[in-house]
């Protein structure tokens, strides 16, 4: 082996070597980032707020059987000759809340050799992924065209939401699940040493459970109602479905608080029911001066209405003034999730908090 060709190995090693450098780097000035914005929450009996990752819950979106799924990449395929939207193009992975792997071709591949491959995507595992196809100009895309050629498949994964954490055994089983896929596909996999990203989805997890909190309030109904009877009732107030719950939109078309069955079970027809409970949960509702108070007004008419009466989440009558306390500390909480990065009622908080 000549001189020359020893040399441009060892440059090429110092060049891959540099790269690994300079990501770890970034990932660590993002982690760094993250951990300076984590606040200290009080207790307050009518906060219902998560203090570790075990307790935090996914929501039922089952109400109505109108739960949402997200969308397959191979589903969404084009028409023939159609092009890919341009909105379809600006959106890309979120560093900050998701881990990518790639799935690199050794060719370019059309849209129309991918769309069977692609078919389960939903199947790679529980945890949330993302699929966005890399055209051979270099742009992201979240359907395949048919007719366009692709260099890529960019798997963006969340890293934590109210379940938990990303775990050493879902990135294990989700890379096994891709090796599979790039070998179908005749493609190589990148991607990040697993304990990096264990730890990314750890630090984003402890952030997230010290800035998760949801506010409620119940109804006590004197007697049981029939479901079609206060499903009209609250509807007649401006309660609307939305997103698989009853809920109470804003102007922006976010629910600013929900109605649901105590128990949290969905509405039956035909069911009983004597309990109802109001929610508010903080960071995917968007920011208001007022928000906890305009639950209240709305559960108090409510109340009047059903022939029942509105208590916290101990059974007791709302104390004179918690109201405005209570929105005081709510306006902190909201001024702590823009610190953080997470805008209440935001794209990335609304995922991160699902």
């Amino acid at each position: 082996m000549s001189e020359l060709q020893v040399s441009l190995i060892v440059l090429g090693v110092l060049v891959i070597l540099g790269v690994v450098v300079y990501n770890w780097w970034q990932d660590r000035r993002v982690s760094q980032k993250m951990q300076k914005h984590m606040p200290v929450v009080d207790d307050d009996p009518l906060l219902r707020e998560s203090g570790s990752s075990d307790s935090r819950k996914e929501p039922d979106l089952t109400h109505f059987g109108l739960a949402n799924e997200p969308d397959n990449l191979a589903s969404n395929s084009h028409p023939q000759g159609e092009t890919v939207d341009e909105a379809e193009r600006i959106e890309e992975p979120d560093p900050v809340i998701e881990e990518v792997i790639e799935i690199v071709f050794t060719s370019p591949k059309l849209g129309e050799e991918l769309s069977a491959s692609l078919k389960d995507v939903r199947s790679l595992g529980p945890r949330p992924v993302r699929m966005f196809a890399q055209t051979d100009q270099g742009v992201l895309a979240t359907r395949v065209n048919p007719t366009e050629k692709y260099m890529a498949l960019h798997l963006a994964v969340l890293l934590a939401n109210r379940a938990g954490p990303l775990s050493a055994i879902e990135w294990s089983q989700l890379w096994g699940k891709v090796g599979a896929l790039a070998e179908e596909l005749e493609a190589r996999v990148e991607g990040r040493d697993q304990n990096e990203v264990i730890e990314k989805a750890q630090t984003l997890d402890g952030v997230c459970a010290d800035l998760d909190m949801q506010v409620g309030l119940n109804l006590l109904l004197e007697e049981a109602r029939d479901t079609e009877d206060f499903i009209q009732c609250a509807m007649g107030m401006g309660f609307i479905e939305h997103e698989g719950e009853l809920a109470w939109v804003g102007e922006h078309g976010l629910a600013c608080f929900t109605l649901n069955r105590f128990d949290g079970h969905p509405f039956e027809a035909g069911a009983l029911i004597d309990k109802l409970s109001l929610l508010l949960d903080v960071p995917r509702s968007p920011a208001a001066e007022a928000s906890f108070a305009r639950m209240v007004d709305v559960g108090t008419e409510l109340a009047r209405r059903l022939g029942a009466v509105l208590v916290d989440d101990q059974g007791k009558p709302l104390a004179q003034g918690a109201e405005a306390a209570i929105d005081e500390r709510l306006r902190e909480l909201y001024g702590q999730l823009e610190a953080a990065g997470l805008t209440a009622g935001g794209e990335r908080a609304r995922r991160v908090f699902a």
